[in-house]
């Protein structure tokens, strides 16, 4: 356990030493866009939510204009990290960027998202409600296209999003996931899932570990997905690189397809990232250019 957070630990060292963090701002200033003058790039935030101030980390593609709709994917950093960092390590900024979507980095208190079902943990599933109302009052955004990814904790906590929250998030990308009580989990609909995962992943062991409420095999987590979506039994598999194989479990209810990429020579790290050790970090497949393929394929229904 030790090493695990050990290598946790360096490996968000790294990542924040790999790119600029940009200067929080005044809390006491107000950073509230309006859509008579609307804000583009990326800046923080905040709101209250349950009578805590929650930071966030927004960007705004430049193209940005009032009264068309666009996508919102809510991006969750890892234990220990915040909005800045995982900003840095997905590059999902840029590609909102290119793609015209609109990508908020969300902080957990004490650097830490809560996914079991206790009152931290609905204070969090709160918050995100929040922050994706107080971002509909300021934009226009796409009610069925609200997607959630995250790495680490942060994967768990999308994960969570999809079990708890299916009314709001249309689809999930976690990668290098800490699904804590993943069997605990009821979506109201088939919701797609898409995931990465390394083999050499340390931290969280794509294996699992015991007790598996707590850390379970990646494919088991991903097979009960594909259970609950009414897909079919038995995922395709295919290898479009030696080091990359993906399992595909389709037929599901209402397009809700389940889709596991594992990575061979990749650790605990964001697939692509150009900002983490690259002795962790597989480039056969980019994460963030993926998963946006994937999340304007599957709108809510």
């Amino acid at each position: 356990m030790k090493l695990r957070i050990l290598l946790l630990l360096t490996l968000l060292m790294v990542i924040a030493c790999n790119g600029p963090l940009r200067k929080r701002s005044d809390p006491t200033k107000s950073s509230q866009p309006n859509l008579g003058s609307v804000r583009t790039g990326s800046f923080e935030d905040q709101i209250t939510s349950g009578s805590v101030t929650r930071h966030f980390l927004l960007h705004v593609p430049a193209g940005y204009q009032a009264g068309t709709a666009v996508a919102l994917i809510l991006n969750f950093h890892g234990y220990g990290s915040n909005s800045q960092q995982e900003e840095n390590l997905t590059g999902m900024s840029a590609k909102a960027e290119r793609e015209g979507f609109i990508v908020v980095y969300p902080d957990g208190i004490e650097a830490t998202w809560h996914t079991g079902l206790v009152a931290q943990g609905d204070a969090d599933r709160q918050f995100v409600r929040d922050l994706v109302a107080y971002l509909e009052s300021l934009y226009s955004i796409d009610p069925k296209r609200i997607y959630a990814t995250g790495i680490s904790n942060g994967g768990g906590m999308t994960n969570r999003l999809a079990c708890n929250l299916s009314d709001l998030i249309a689809a999930i990308a976690p990668d290098s996931g800490a699904y804590n009580f993943w069997e605990n989990c009821s979506p109201s609909r088939p919701v797609p899932v898409l995931a990465f995962h390394g083999l050499d992943d340390n931290v969280v062991p794509y294996e699992g570990l015991n007790p598996e409420s707590i850390t379970p095999p990646v494919e088991k987590w991903a097979a009960a997905w594909a259970v609950r979506n009414g897909c079919s039994t038995s995922p395709s598999v295919t290898t479009p690189v030696d080091t990359v194989t993906v399992r595909t479990w389709s037929a599901c209810q209402n397009n809700a397809d389940v889709i596991l990429y594992t990575l061979a020579n990749h650790g605990h790290s964001w697939p692509g990232s150009t900002v983490a050790p690259k002795s962790v970090t597989s480039q056969a497949v980019n994460a963030t250019d993926v998963m946006w393929e994937f999340f304007k394929s599957h709108p809510m229904p």
